[in-house]
C-alpha cells in the first residue's frame, strides 16, 4: 500500500464551503463583473444591514447627543445675556425703549427667577477683614496702607520699649539661685578652679547681668584678676570695655581710698596691667573715667606706673595723650601726658601740634601778647584763664616740658620754637628752665630734618 501524500491528506480533512459546490454543479456561474457594471438596485442591497439591537443602540446614542447639544446651547444664551442693565444718557431715551419693547416676558421671568446663593456670616466677616480698609471711605483693599500701616505699629512698639525703664532683668529663678550661690563661693575664694558656671560667662549673652548676681563688690582681689584675665581675652574691645567700667575701675578706686597708705593691691595692681591686653577698654572704660571723675595725684602715680612698665601701641597713645591735652590743667592730667611723652613714641604731627599749642597756653598775658591771645571775634579772656595764668606752674608741668623739648625739639617749626621760648621766659624753673631752654635751641626746624612737609593726620578716628 503506497503512501498518501500530505497535500491530499490536506484536502481531504479541510471543510470545503458550500458556494463551491454549487458553482462545481453547473446550475449557476460566477464570472468576474466590473464595477460599474453594478446597477443601483445591486449597490442597495450590497449595503450592510444592521439588525434591531444595533440599531435601537445606535438610535440611543444619537439621542443622547442631541440632548447634551441642546444643553450646550442653552448655556450659552445665558452667559450671553446681560446681567446687569447699562444707564443710558437722557438723549438716548427712544433707543432703550427700543430695547425694552424687544425684551419679552418669557426672558425677563427668566432672568428674575434665577436662585440667588445666601452668604454666611462668617464668611462675610472674613470677606471684610481681607479686602475692607478702615481708613479708605469706599472700603477698597490698598496694599500699600496696610504696609505703611503696620509699619506704624512696629515704630510705635519701639518707641514705647524704649521709653519704659529697663531696671529690672527677668532671669529665671533656678539661674539667680545657682549664681547666687556661686557668688558666695568667690567672696571667700583665694587659689584653685574656679567655677564653672563662672568660666562660661563671657559666652553668655547677657553676661552683665549674670554678672551682677555674683555681688563682685564683695570679690576677693584673687578674683578679680582672674576674672579680668579672663573677660579680657574673651572679648571684644568693646564688651570688655564695659567689664573694666563696671567691675574693675570702682573695686582699684575703693581699694586705693580705704587703703590705710593709699596703696593699691597687688592682685589688684596685676589686674590693671592685664587689662592693658586691650588698650583701647583700658583707656575708654577706666582711664578717660578716672580723669573725668577727678583723679587725685595719688591715684595718677599708681595708674601712670602701670603705663610705664607696660607697652602700648603708638595709635592708642597718641589718641589717649590728644584726649588729655583737650582737658583743663590739672596735676594728675599732666602726670599721664609726661609718661606718655617719656614713652618716646613716634607721634604723628597732629598730636605734637597738639602739644604746643598744650604749653603754649600758659604763657603770661600782657599787652605786646594779648592781641595773639584774644580770638578774631574778640572774645574776652575769662577770669580763670587770668588767674591759673598768675598762678605758679607745679614741677610736674616742668617736667613734662622738659621731656618734650627733649624728645620732639626736631619735630616743631620755627614759629612753634620762638613762642615755646617765651614760655621757657615766663614760666621757666630755675633749674629745669635752662635746660629747657637748650634743648629748643638745639632742634632743628621740622621741615629741613625730616625732609616732608607738614602733614595732618585725623588720629581721633582711631577708637
Amino acid at each position: 500500500m503506497g503512501k498518501i501524500s500530505t497535500k491530499d491528506a490536506k484536502d481531504k480533512m479541510r471543510h470545503k464551503p458550500l458556494y463551491k459546490d454549487i458553482t462545481e454543479t453547473g446550475h449557476l456561474k460566477v464570472g468576474k463583473r466590473l464595477k460599474h457594471d453594478k446597477t443601483v438596485e445591486e449597490d442597495a442591497e450590497d449595503d450592510f444591514v444592521l439588525d434591531a439591537a444595533s440599531s435601537r443602540k445606535v438610535l440611543k446614542l444619537a439621542r443622547e447627543q442631541q440632548e447634551e447639544i441642546a444643553l450646550e446651547e442653552n448655556r450659552l444664551e445665558v452667559s450671553e445675556r446681560p446681567r446687569f442693565q447699562m444707564i443710558a444718557h437722557e438723549s438716548d431715551e427712544s433707543d432703550d425703549d427700543a430695547v425694552y419693547e424687544a425684551m419679552s416676558d418669557d426672558d425677563e421671568n427668566e432672568y428674575y427667577d434665577e436662585e440667588v446663593e445666601e452668604v454666611d456670616e462668617q464668611d462675610a466677616k472674613l470677606f471684610e477683614s481681607y479686602f475692607k480698609s478702615e481708613n479708605n471711605a469706599f472700603g477698597s483693599f490698598n496694599l500699600a496702607d496696610k504696609v505703611m500701616s503696620k509699619l506704624q505699629e512696629t515704630q510705635q512698639q519701639k518707641a514705647e520699649q524704649t521709653e519704659k525703664p529697663q531696671d529690672k532683668v527677668f532671669l529665671p529663678p533656678r539661674v539667680i539661685e545657682a549664681y547666687e550661690k556661686v557668688g558666695q563661693s568667690l567672696h571667700v575664694w583665694r587659689h584653685g578652679k574656679l567655677p564653672k558656671l563662672f568660666k562660661v560667662l563671657p559666652s553668655i549673652k547677657n553676661w552683665e547681668d549674670l554678672i551682677f548676681v555674683t555681688n563682685p563688690e564683695a570679690w576677693t582681689p584673687q578674683v578679680t584678676y582672674e576674672a579680668t584675665r579672663l573677660f579680657v581675652s574673651n572679648l571684644t574691645a568693646s564688651k570688655a570695655e564695659r567689664f573694666v567700667n563696671l567691675v574693675l575701675y570702682p573695686k582699684v578706686r575703693q581699694d586705693i581710698e580705704e587703703s590705710e597708705e593709699h596703696k593699691l593691691n597687688y592682685h589688684l595692681y596685676r589686674s590693671l596691667k592685664k587689662s592693658l591686653y586691650k588698650p583701647a577698654a583700658f583707656f575708654r572704660g577706666f582711664l578717660f573715667p578716672l580723669i573725668e571723675d577727678g583723679c587725685t595725684t595719688r591715684e595718677a602715680m599708681i595708674v601712670g606706673s602701670i603705663l610705664t612698665k607696660c607697652s602700648i601701641p603708638v595709635q592708642h597713645s597718641a589718641v589717649a595723650l590728644s584726649w588729655l591735652l583737650q582737658k583743663d590743667f590739672n596735676p594728675a592730667t599732666t602726670v599721664f601726658i609726661r609718661i606718655l611723652i617719656e614713652k618716646k613714641y613716634a607721634l604723628p604731627y597732629q598730636t605734637i601740634d597738639d602739644l604746643v599749642f598744650y604749653f603754649m597756653r600758659f604763657r603770661v598775658i600782657t599787652e605786646e601778647t594779648r592781641s595773639d591771645i584774644i580770638l578774631d571775634d574778640d572774645t574776652e579772656i575769662t577770669e580763670q584763664r587770668q588767674i591759673r595764668d598768675a598762678s605758679p606752674m607745679p614741677l610736674v608741668w616742668h617736667k613734662a616740658f622738659l621731656a618734650f623739648a627733649q624728645r620732639y625739639k626736631n619735630d616743631i617749626t620755627e614759629d612753634q620754637r620762638d613762642f615755646l621760648m617765651e614760655v621757657v621766659r615766663q614760666r621757666g624753673h630755675r633749674e629745669i628752665g635752662p635746660e629747657i631752654r637748650r634743648e629748643l635751641r638745639a632742634g632743628k626746624e621740622r621741615s629741613t630734618a625730616t625732609g616732608k612737609e607738614d602733614k595732618e593726620d585725623d588720629i581721633m578716628s582711631f577708637f
